[in-house]
């Protein structure tokens, strides 16, 4: 969320970054918060002189009855009241006004950096680098349920019986790896220096507006019936939520946390061949990164964060490239944002694994997530998020680049000891 005095100080700048978001249907919301925000203002004024002339004729009314002048205190008795009714109009003005303000300015974007690409949709993300050697063999690469069914590590049949489409029975190996998989990857970043914490997996509403736009969390997110609460539909939510209304000393920064959780997701919209299977689901796990720094450096952290998750994608043999998201592809929050794609070699193309995201104040701003300085200043802090690793979709990538010719896959060094000991996974089918 911007701040509303930038806003109104700035109104040619926040209407030229709603066009390079392809928003157009939102420049009217700029100058009608700016309205009525002047007369929020005139109505607080009017309100604070009444106020402060209230003050001043409970004083005279006292003295007038002091001097025995009782008609005259009447007369200024009725003043007062007078006064009271127009209070409470403006009150109630006020009320009216700060409530669809507040609308707004959770409806008008973020201002994204200016390295971020123009660009109307995903088609328009620009490719930034790629990191290893991109292979496709000389046998064929089964599609990912096969692959997990020659393991019998896969069971979507009694799934659909028992939930619906979009979940899953993972077994055995395939179960074992998914686990090692998440567990190697917390281990990877407390390695980095990053703090380990299990949160909760449902968070309230205010939090929930606080941390992704309206229509992130209509297409995302399940409402427990009857409670305020929603099931987390990616942990950084929760993360990020865990310092709402609070005042960090500046010393104490920068909070780099790594946060294990469930993740629910309704997934509105999903569609296509690509996403039968494990790929687009309603219930997943992952391991996130998320941090709460000093605003200068967010920009350094942007770069740690995408870089770690393709360290660790490396690490497993399996070849990834950066992909900016460009402008219209931003969701409203976010001032800048790259997905980390892994190679499928059956499809051979890339697909999207993970996002880092740059959220600037925003965030800070709707939780009032607070920093005090040396000098004892207050300011918003800058949150960013980023995901370290998200199975099953990463069982994909793992399965399809492992795979050997026998129907074998082979297990890299670095996870073996979360496998007990296993170089290989033999199918059994």
């Amino acid at each position: 969320m911007l701040d509303l005095k930038f806003v109104r100080e700035n109104p040619e700048i926040v209407k030229k970054n709603i066009e390079n978001k392809f928003q157009f249907e939102k420049l009217p919301l700029v100058d009608e918060v700016i309205e009525l925000d002047a007369k929020n203002r005139a109505a607080k004024a009017e309100g604070d002189e009444i106020r402060a002339q209230r003050n001043k004729l409970s004083k005279q009314i006292g003295q007038l009855m002091g001097q025995g002048k009782k008609d005259e205190a009447e007369e200024v008795k009725a003043q007062v009241a007078a006064n009271a009714a127009r209070l409470a109009e403006l009150e109630e003005l006020e009320s009216q006004y700060n409530e669809r303000i507040l609308k707004i300015m959770m409806t008008i974007p973020n201002i994204i950096d200016p390295s971020v690409p123009i660009g109307k949709d995903d088609s328009q993300n620009v490719e930034i680098e790629k990191f290893g050697q991109p292979i496709v063999p000389d046998f064929e690469i089964p599609y990912h349920t096969d692959i997990m069914d020659r393991f019998d590590g896969i069971d979507l049949d009694a799934a659909g019986k028992v939930a619906g489409n979009g979940f899953y029975y993972l077994m055995g190996d395939i179960a074992r790896l998914h686990s090692s998989v998440i567990s190697y990857a917390r281990d990877f970043m407390i390695d980095r220096g990053f703090t380990y914490c299990v949160p909760p997996f449902m968070i309230r509403s205010n939090v929930v507006t606080g941390v992704m736009s309206f229509a992130e969390m209509d297409a995302m997110m399940y409402k427990i019936e009857g409670e305020d609460l929603y099931l987390i539909g990616t942990s950084e939510h929760s993360m990020i939520g865990k310092f709402i209304d609070t005042i960090t000393p500046e010393t104490e920064l920068p909070k780099t946390l790594t946060s294990y959780s469930p993740c629910f997701r309704k997934e509105k919209g999903a569609h296509g061949i690509e996403e039968r299977g494990v790929y687009r689901i309603h219930q997943f796990e992952k391991q996130e990164m998320i941090v709460v720094c000093k605003p200068e450096e967010s920009p350094m952290w942007y770069e740690k964060l995408w870089q770690n998750t393709v360290d660790l994608f490396r690490s497993l043999d399996i070849p990834v490239r950066t992909l900016e998201c460009c402008s219209g592809d931003l969701a409203d929050l976010k001032i800048k944002s790259c997905d980390v794609e892994a190679w499928s070699p059956r499809q051979k193309k890339y697909f999207e694994v993970g996002s880092c995201s740059n959220l600037g104040d925003a965030q800070a701003r709707r939780l009032k997530i607070r920093v005090k300085d040396a000098e004892g200043g207050k300011y918003f802090a800058h949150t960013l998020n980023n995901t370290v690793v998200a199975p099953p979709r990463m069982l994909i990538a793992f399965l399809e680049n492992n795979l050997q010719a026998d129907g074998s896959v082979r297990i890299p060094e670095a996870l073996r000891p979360y496998m007990g000991g296993m170089e290989v996974m033999v199918p059994k089918k």
